[in-house]
């Protein structure tokens, strides 16, 4: 069997007991599977959660939902215990592991994003298991609020599914405390388990509820995260990760939990564009442009009819028609300066106020992604 690319998401509900401390025996299993399905030759990238947890059982301090800093606290001290816990469960099986935390300014800067790409893959290729979670500490919650700015991601589940777009996985199994996707709440009468999903339709996730004991993500988090993974032409498997041999069960090919299909698979360049990437801002484009793009064709400054937000060349945007609905995102040729001087300008007159070595798209057809048919 040909080697696979695995990316295994594991919340906090999964490796803590029900007092909200490390449950070593769960880590350990974790580990062993993922030493199981090494040896048989699939490499695979960790995404764990636990480092608030583990912090507040280390810190023996009571928990504040809505203290932002002290979950921070919790997270750098707790951090420090996961990764010691991991690298010592690993090691049993001779296995050694690297810790990478990341923020949604990481995966958005595309030079960043790249690097980080070229670590995981000399890594994997090494024989080293890398873990990784969202770097709470360094998260700046004011860029949430910039104007015209849209994170790309806000928990472990989404970052899990940005990560296997990235390197180009080839199956993301995300481990929760329920057995899958029901018809309706499992804590209620009749709940069915289902166990394909053809598409995710709006009826889908409207239909949504219920949240994770301990960890951010909730069911509706984890169909996001496989509408993502599965828009970039990577499956995905929801299931229960407290069932015996559950990663080892699902890369055999049997079935588990929830299998959600893919769909046609995205370049690298729009995989980033689309989901990897947090919007910067926006431009506005006039019917004409917005027709031209949803045709095939770039966007001219001729088109541009107005700019939100402050960005540098290369920072993802969101292309916005008349009436302020967005339709695509794509990467500029130029910042939001240049483009208030240009907007509306014809080639030979951004040329003339520019320089004419600078490109004469604002952004190629390339390096746009529609999203008009993904309901955004």
């Amino acid at each position: 069997m040909p080697s696979r690319l695995i990316v295994v998401k594991v919340g906090t509900s999964g490796i803590t007991t029900d007092k909200g401390e490390l449950d070593e025996q769960e880590m350990q299993n974790l580990a062993c599977q993922i030493a199981q399905a090494t040896s048989q030759g699939d490499k695979i990238v960790l995404v764990t959660s636990g480092a608030v947890a583990a912090g507040v059982a280390e810190l023996g301090i009571m928990l504040k939902p809505n203290d932002v800093v002290f979950q921070q606290v919790a997270a750098a001290t707790g951090q420090s215990v996961l990764m010691a816990k991991y690298r010592k469960l690993f090691a049993m099986y001779g296995l050694k592991v690297a810790q990478i935390l990341l923020t949604a300014e990481d995966l958005s800067n595309r030079e960043s994003y790249v690097h980080i790409c070229d670590v995981l893959t000399l890594l994997l290729k090494i024989g080293v298991v890398p873990i990784i979670n969202e770097n709470d500490v360094t998260s700046v919650a004011e860029l949430r609020r910039a104007e015209g700015y849209k994170v790309n991601f806000s928990d472990n589940d989404i970052l899990s599914v940005l990560v296997a777009g990235a390197i180009g996985a080839d199956l993301v199994i995300i481990l929760s405390d329920v057995d899958g996707l029901y018809t309706v709440n499992p804590s209620e009468p009749g709940a069915e388990l289902i166990r394909t999903v053809e598409s995710i339709s709006d009826e889908l996730k409207s239909s949504l509820k219920g949240k994770s004991k301990r960890g951010r993500g909730g069911i509706q988090s984890k169909v996001k995260a496989a509408e993502i993974a599965t828009h970039c032409g990577i499956p995905v498997v929801i299931s229960n990760s407290r069932k015996e041999n559950v990663i080892i069960d699902i890369l055999s090919g049997m079935e588990v939990g929830t299998y959600f299909k893919p769909q046609e698979r995205l370049s690298a360049v729009k995989r980033w564009i689309a989901y990897g990437a947090a919007v910067k801002g926006s431009i506005q484009v006039n019917q004409g442009a917005k027709e031209a793009i949803l045709q095939g064709s770039s966007l001219l400054a001729v088109g541009v009819i107005g700019v939100v937000g402050v960005f540098d060349v290369g920072e993802v945007v969101s292309l916005k028609d008349e009436s302020n609905q967005e339709f695509a995102r794509g990467n500029p040729n130029f910042n939001s300066s240049q483009l208030n001087q240009i907007k509306g300008l014809q080639i030979v007159e951004v040329l003339e106020r520019l320089g004419a070595d600078k490109p004469k798209e604002v952004i190629e057809h390339r390096n746009i992604h529609l999203v008009e048919e993904e309901g955004e």
